[in-house]
């Protein structure tokens, strides 16, 4: 007979933990069948004691289940670099685990153990892409490569050497992606590095400049308006900002005279150059608003609350864009004018070089190089100011192409004009009604005439007297100019290469050279200006909008020779039409009214008295003081006596 037996299945000890998870401590466990525990000789599992080790770099033994933490999702873009540092997290929390499955390596013979870079390098005519190759390289691995390993293998040291000590810190050991890095020498995306804003250099060539008027104590703070939130509109005050258009612009006086333009200088090209030459016969009058009488006869007739100069305007409209200090001063009067001025001693009227730029010019300390002097901030500012002056007046045609207007030059003195003459320009006082009872009168400047007989003035700032108007029958318009001419600016950009400053070093594709790029590439040129000198071409641009004029000039005039800074030659010249070259360099109108009218309702705010706007040296905030009646007095009240000893000296001479 044959007997069929059942397969048996014997269950296995299963110890019972009901305190956690997984299996019980040795000495905790027991079995609810009765069976004892293993410290008291029940059956001993084969795992008991047993460490684990994984089997892969990335497996770990964790929990089956956790209900203590979040969960994220980890997919998208957006949460890479958490999830990224989470690993590395998790990663360094675990580094420590299954020491006994580790190799131990003796301390003395870890000391004379280093990563070496075993990559080939090729020298020059050898190896790939050299004459073998038929190519004619220099080298196979490039420093860059080069660098880039030696970095990586001093951090895996670096990182060795950390987990020997017993932990794992170190800037080395922060995650390559996240590792902060000193300014001038990290990755392209960190601040200070390639993609930095202060270059290879770092804060080592970080000026700290000085205020252009230092603050008293008894001088009192009345507002802190921080420029970059007021352009984002993020600012307290943006709630204050009214950006609509003047409702209207009327001409109140005409002064001075205009030139014509010489279309000759359109033809100007680097391979005819045009030497820029010295007017050593006109003179320029860059007087204050205080100071001005025809401002003084408008406000005794009461044309205006609110009186500056065209300069003075442009420059507030336009401040955030300035980087370095200014200051300008206001005066408040008891019947509620404010008169917007600059001091006597102030750099104001002098043109800036590379204020934007990332690498703008240095002051020089203690140099006796004649070489290093040229190049420094004031003497650049010198410089340019002179060639702007003598390249609005040289482009224009002599004086039989002259129109002039029915009142002269205010500032010009027939007695005593020692052979001189007033430059051509032509002073417009305007009146812009700003709403709420606000009427700005401006003085603004033209510089010149120019033929467009095709076009119109098509100015989108509106006038009740226009200038530009043709001759109607039976009526007479003092203002009117031959038809088919036009008003225009003049202004003159310097060429200045930081490479030309002894010491300096030459970065690839820092600058643009005029004399390569002006003719066939023009805008080039311009988009480098635009970055290196924002705030001046800002100004100029807000300047010609003021005076209603037509068109603009912009020469681009070069140094003869690098090294010096006497002789100039104009490159090329450039005509825009203001309202477009607004648009061009992102120059928006409504926000330079906006400015003009927040400080307009700051200080009607205040009491009458004296005031100083003024920018922080350092930080792109403007603060407001409310200062003393007699400040900035003694400088001037200095000057006149001393002017009145030296004429007493002068008399007493000739009594003798």
């Amino acid at each position: 007979k044959i007997y069929l037996t059942m397969a048996t299945f014997k269950v296995p000890y299963v110890p019972t933990n009901s305190s956690s998870w997984g299996p019980p401590a040795p000495e905790s466990s027991s079995n609810d069948g009765g069976q004892k525990a293993e410290s008291e000789g029940g059956p001993k599992s084969r795992f008991a004691q047993l460490p684990y080790a994984p089997f892969g770099r990335s497996d770990r033994l964790g929990r089956c289940a956790d209900f203590t933490t979040q969960s994220f999702a980890r997919t998208g873009d957006a949460t890479a670099g958490y999830f990224r540092n989470a690993r590395s997290r998790n990663q360094n929390q675990d580094a420590n685990k299954n020491l006994e499955f580790q190799y131990k390596v003796d301390a003395e013979e870890a000391k004379e153990f280093q990563l070496v870079d075993s990559s080939k390098a090729y020298g020059p005519g050898s190896g790939p892409g050299g004459p073998a190759g038929g190519a004619g390289g220099k080298r196979f691995v490039p420093q860059a490569r080069q660098r880039a390993n030696a970095m990586r293998l001093r951090q895996l040291n670096a990182r060795r050497n950390d987990a020997q000590q017993g932990g794992n810190v170190g800037r080395y050991s922060q995650p390559q992606r996240t590792r902060w890095t000193r300014p001038g020498r990290g990755g392209r995306g960190g601040r200070g590095g390639r993609g930095g804003r202060f270059g290879r250099g770092g804060w080592r060539d970080r000026v700290d400049r000085q205020a252009s008027v230092s603050v008293r104590p008894d001088w009192r703070r009345v507002e802190d308006i921080d420029l970059s939130k007021l352009s984002k509109g993020t600012s307290p005050l943006s709630n204050l900002l009214d950006n609509s258009p003047p409702k209207g612009v009327e001409d109140l006086e005409w002064c001075g005279f205009l030139d014509q333009y010489n279309d000759q200088y359109d033809k100007v090209s680097t391979r005819t150059p045009a030497p820029l030459k010295r007017v050593e016969t006109k003179e320029f009058y860059p007087v204050t608003t205080t100071d001005d009488p025809v401002i003084e006869k408008l406000a005794i007739e009461g044309k205006g609350t609110v009186f500056a100069t065209d300069a003075i305007l442009a420059h507030l409209m336009t401040c955030p864009r300035s980087v370095y200090p200014w200051d300008i001063v206001v005066e408040k009067l008891p019947n509620g004018a404010l008169y917007f001025d600059k001091r006597d001693a102030s750099q104001f009227d002098y043109l800036t070089v590379h204020e934007t730029s990332n690498t703008p010019p240095t002051p020089v300390r203690d140099s006796s190089k004649e070489e290093e002097l040229m190049n420094s901030p004031e003497r650049l500012s010198l410089e340019a100011t002179m060639i702007n002056q003598n390249f609005s007046q040289q482009i224009l045609r002599n004086s039989k192409f002259r129109t002039k207007f029915d009142n002269p030059n205010p500032f010009w003195d027939e007695d005593d004009n020692d052979g001189m003459e007033p430059a051509s320009v032509a002073y417009r006082y305007r009146k812009f009604d700003l709403g709420d009872g606000i009427n700005l009168v401006a003085r603004c400047e033209l510089h010149g005439l120019t033929k467009n007989l095709k076009k119109a003035d098509t100015s989108k700032i509106v006038t009740n007297i226009s200038a530009n108007k043709k001759k109607k029958k039976g009526a007479s318009n003092p203002l009117d100019v031959p038809d088919g001419d036009q008003y225009m600016t003049a202004y003159a950009l310097n060429e200045f290469d930081p490479s030309y400053v002894s010491g300096a070093a030459a970065r690839t594709g820092a600058t643009v050279s005029w004399r390569d790029k002006i003719d066939n590439q023009t805008g080039a040129v311009l988009a480098q200006e635009l970055k290196n000198n924002a705030f001046k071409l800002a100004k100029w641009t807000a300047q010609s909008l003021l005076a209603g004029a037509f068109q603009m000039k912009i020469g681009f005039v070069s140094r003869s020779s690098p090294k010096n800074a006497y002789d100039h030659v104009v490159l090329s010249t450039q005509t825009y039409r203001p309202t477009d070259f607004a648009a061009q360099i992102t120059l928006n109108q409504g926000t330079m009214w906006g400015i003009m009218r927040l400080f307009i309702k700051l200080l009607a705010d205040q009491p009458e008295g004296k005031y100083v706007i003024m920018r922080d040296p350092n930080k792109a905030i403007v603060r407001i003081f409310g200062v003393p009646v007699g400040t900035f007095e003694e400088d001037s009240d200095g000057s006149d006596e001393e002017e009145e000893v030296e004429g007493d000296d002068d008399g007493e001479e000739e009594k003798e």
